[in-house]
């Protein structure tokens, strides 16, 4: 029997020459992740196994993203426990402020994950680096304290479900609008425990960037991780980033999947989420007329510098309304600067916008952009569940970054079109 790229990657990773949905497995891992509301969990359940070391300070990447620059007493504690057991164990893959960046778009900027790896996080959104043809998934942070004391998760074998890509996007159409297009297709159960494998001609249209943020959200339809096949783009993406050896791995011929979605590239509309739900997605031509308060472009799906570089398209020469309160937030220090070098900073400022150093901040009602009761704002982030910036009244409509800049102008949901 055949196997998907997700069953491959994990077969050589626990050292058989065959696996099938359902198996139960021990694999070997590449990268152990977690941040700064995880990893302190992680580290004590750590310390309850009586180990003083862990497998390889080179295997694991510590991240403080989500309440950084530390937005209170508690966040700094949790940043403090972090930042000494790094400091003990002489992790190598330790990013704090100033070097800091949101884990998801941080890691592989710094080329810490490349194809053929497994890596866990203790994260949902760990399921991000499938775009490079890893096998990437989010684990609870006993796990990752598993992890670290041993450098091997077991697994149960994920079925999967096969995407086939066909065209091109039209413009102002991004990798945001084909992944909430899907789950607005399957539900947010769709892909429950399920591998979203992405192949096709149409991938090669799409840029490691939407990639990405397609990977970035199978957790949104449930699924157990995400992956693209490798092609030229992701080598080269690959090459440029990292110095690690990667391995590609293909669906056999005969590879088993539950079902097969075939999505035309083309046919695809700016497309909302609306709340409480991913899965509520409307085009941008069944929206209506929805007046909101505040607009943030950034996140782990949606803060890399093609997503600044779209909303500065669509936002210079213009002010955002003045009754939308604009917030920008680069993903890394890295994009923060290129962003600088190409002047997108002051278009957004010009244009009334702020711009935030990288944080996840309000994407999980962090801070830096809390909503109060009654509030709507347009997010490029991934989940808009009850109360997930802010007062359970609150409301988030998740988008591209094209559609959050031409509301933030506009004042209402609206294309780019509109502007």
């Amino acid at each position: 029997m055949g196997m998907t790229m997700t069953q491959k990657i994990l077969a050589q990773h626990c050292g058989l020459d065959s696996i099938s949905a359902g198996q139960l497995i021990n694999c070997k891992l590449d990268l152990v992740l977690g941040n700064d509301i995880t990893t302190p969990v992680a580290i004590r359940e750590f310390h309850k196994t009586g180990l003083k070391q862990i497998f390889d300070r080179s295997k694991i990447a510590i991240v403080p993203d989500h309440f950084v620059p530390n937005k209170d007493i508690k966040s700094a504690e949790q940043c403090k426990c972090v930042r000494e057991f790094a400091r003990e164990k002489d992790i190598e893959n330790y990013f704090e402020v100033g070097q800091m960046g949101i884990e998801h778009a941080l890691l592989p900027e710094k080329g810490l994950v490349v194809a053929g790896d497994v890596v866990i996080g203790a994260d949902s959104h760990t399921c991000t680096y499938g775009a490079l043809g890893a096998f990437s998934t989010g684990v609870g942070s006993t796990d990752m304290a598993a992890g670290m004391a041993t450098g091997e998760a077991w697994f149960k074998v994920p079925p999967a479900i096969k995407f086939v890509l066909k065209g091109k996007l039209s413009k102002w159409v991004s990798g945001k609008d084909l992944i909430l297009h899907i789950i607005g297709m399957i539900g947010v159960d769709g892909a429950l425990y399920k591998s979203m494998e992405f192949t096709g001609e149409g991938v090669a249209s799409l840029s490691m960037d939407d990639r990405f943020t397609v990977t970035n959200m199978a957790i949104e339809a449930g699924a157990k991780n995400g992956i693209f096949e490798v092609d030229d783009k992701t080598i080269e993406y690959m090459k440029e980033h990292s110095k690690k050896e990667y391995k590609v791995y293909s669906a056999d011929k005969d590879a088993v999947y539950e079902k097969t979605i075939e999505i035309d590239l083309s046919a695809i509309k700016p497309t909302v989420s609306f709340p409480h739900l991913p899965e509520n997605t409307r085009t941008i031509d069944e929206v209506g007329d929805i007046a909101i308060d505040q607009a943030v472009i950034g996140s782990c799906t949606n803060g890399r510098i093609s997503d600044l570089r779209i909303a500065a398209k669509v936002m210079k020469g213009k002010k955002v309304n003045k009754n939308v309160r604009t917030i920008i937030i680069p993903a890394t220090q890295n994009i923060y600067l290129q962003a600088m070098h190409e002047g997108l900073i002051e278009i957004f400022i010009k244009a009334g916008a702020i711009v935030s150093t990288p944080t996840c901040g309000p994407c999980l009602g962090g801070y830096m952009g809390i909503l109060a009761k009654g509030e709507r704002a347009i997010s490029t982030t991934n989940r808009n569940f009850v109360g997930r910036m802010g007062d359970p009244e609150s409301e988030v409509y998740l988008s591209s970054p094209a559609v959050a800049a031409a509301s933030a102008i506009t004042g209402k949901i609206s294309s780019p079109e509109e502007v």
